[in-house]
């Protein structure tokens, strides 16, 4: 036992695919980049004419009740040079300082998930070292079946993290490039200076046909080199993790000072990362 990770291995939010303040489910995206269902998830896309629905769906492997789902609804065949489709979850520097990137005790990364799809494909998951620039990828393969897929980075020895909150790294899944980001010899053996081409070589298309679907679940990464079981946390837990980057109210209570200008105060339940922007959804009462 003594050799057993303790305290939280995970250093996924929302793996599970149990939290989706946002909204359960949203069509028509593909036409910008941003966080549209589930918390923490964001879809990152360029200039395709592609377009999908994005779903919080109940039809999770034995031991995960929900995973995310994304349908094809508007096929793209004529891939152009820049286009990309990444799902992606960012993370703050602070939050990655026992990784010990950039020293020479450095640690082994592994990524764990279970992905399915309507036919078999071949995508790739990617770490990127935002605030040095360096990056590495490696493909999976998916079938019409649940498949967990483990998957073990070496240790990176150059360029520490900040410690800070802003992004310094992100985990992304490829589901679609162009030539700019497919179109060189994939960087699958060490951490290197990011070269665009070499990022995503040997992808296969989500917008190959309106017949795909992608469903992804239990991610989870960690700090060497097995992927261990999935670290199941409470749903309000899970949800206090979410809520540090978007916070979703029911009502808070103000007063109109103009015609287009509130004044109104309402609690956070956790304290965010940045200083927050403000939404409306409904109507104001």
């Amino acid at each position: 036992l003594t050799n057993q990770p303790s305290g939280r291995k995970n250093l996924v939010t929302n793996g599970a695919m149990q939290v989706a303040q946002r909204s359960a489910s949203v069509t028509g995206i593909g036409a910008a980049a941003g966080y549209f269902t589930l918390d923490r998830w964001r879809l990152t896309q360029s200039t395709s004419a592609g377009r999908l629905t994005m779903t919080q769906t109940a039809d999770g492997p034995s031991g995960l009740a929900n995973c995310l789902k994304l349908d094809c609804t508007t096929a793209d065949t004529n891939i152009a040079a820049a286009e990309n489709l990444v799902l992606q979850q960012k993370f703050e520097g602070q939050e990655l300082q026992q990784i010990k990137k950039g020293t020479s005790d450095a640690e082994l990364i592994t990524v764990s998930f279970y992905v399915k799809a309507n036919a078999v494909f071949t995508f790739g998951c990617e770490l990127f070292d935002q605030d040095n620039t360096r990056q590495i990828t490696k493909l999976f393969a998916t079938t019409t079946d649940w498949v967990k897929h483990s998957i073990t980075f070496p240790a990176d020895t150059s360029g520490a993290y900040d410690d800070d909150n802003a992004n310094s790294f992100d985990l992304n899944f490829w589901l679609h490039a162009g030539a700019t980001w497919a179109g060189g010899t994939l960087n699958t053996a060490a951490w290197a200076s990011s070269t665009n081409a070499n990022r995503a070589a040997g992808v296969s298309s989500f917008y190959s046909s309106t017949n795909n679907n992608f469903f992804i679940t239990g991610v989870q990464m960690e700090i060497g080199s097995q992927a261990t079981n999935f670290e199941h946390r409470s749903f309000g837990e899970e949800l206090a993790l979410c809520q540090r980057y978007f916070q979703k109210l029911a009502h808070m209570p103000g007063i109109c000072i103009s015609a287009t200008n509130i004044v109104a105060a309402g609690p956070y339940p956790v304290e965010c990362r940045a200083k927050p922007t403000v939404g409306q959804t409904g109507v104001l009462n």
